[in-house]
């Protein structure tokens, strides 16, 4: 029997903890009922490496993304452990293309609390859940939501990040669930 839910692939990039992986996919599965894949590893592109920022460039990783096929997967997430920025942003959590295919997250700045503090494993997982499924949303052509709960607020840090829900707001579920549908 074949299911009818949506293929999405989750892809580390070099080296990402397992459970990482199986956190973001079992919240694919959860929170928007798709089917997750968890793909073999990429090395990252070293052109992608910015030498005076000490960051990976999101665009220059995702271009590098896009051209590769993943088929029967409609949707790529990939995670990677270094730090990513884009041209305007000191950093970022991850980045997507409006509509597009692949998105990427970084696990780099989940792992410290804004005040210096370590948090728990569990929470480092949530935000990383949280940051795939907004890339996600994004994918399936979803924009930031004003709604500062819904899970498509754009989170500029971490405190945004935390205060931010699992769970989109009726206007984005709506939009969420018509888009995955067609």
């Amino acid at each position: 029997m074949t299911s009818n839910k949506k293929c999405v692939g989750v892809v580390p990039f070099g080296d990402v903890p397992v459970i990482a992986l199986k956190v973001i996919a079992a919240h694919i599965s959860g929170y928007l009922d798709l089917l997750p894949e968890i793909l073999p590893p990429l090395k990252l592109p070293e052109h992608a490496f910015d030498q005076k920022r000490l960051q990976y460039d999101a665009g220059i990783i995702l271009r590098s993304f896009e051209s590769m096929d993943f088929n029967p997967c409609e949707k790529v997430i990939g995670v990677l452990q270094p730090d990513l920025f884009v041209p305007i942003f000191e950093h970022v959590f991850g980045e997507a293309r409006q509509g597009e295919q692949c998105a990427v997250i970084s696990l780099f700045r989940l792992n410290k609390n804004p005040d210096g503090s370590f948090p728990t494993t569990a929470i480092v997982y949530e935000r990383a859940a949280k940051v795939a499924l907004h890339e996600l949303g994004h994918l399936y052509d979803l924009y930031h939501c004003e709604d500062e709960k819904c899970l498509m607020h754009f989170s500029g840090g971490l405190d945004d990040l935390d205060a931010t829900s699992l769970y989109l707001c009726r206007y984005c579920a709506t939009y969420l669930k018509y888009n995955i549908s067609h």
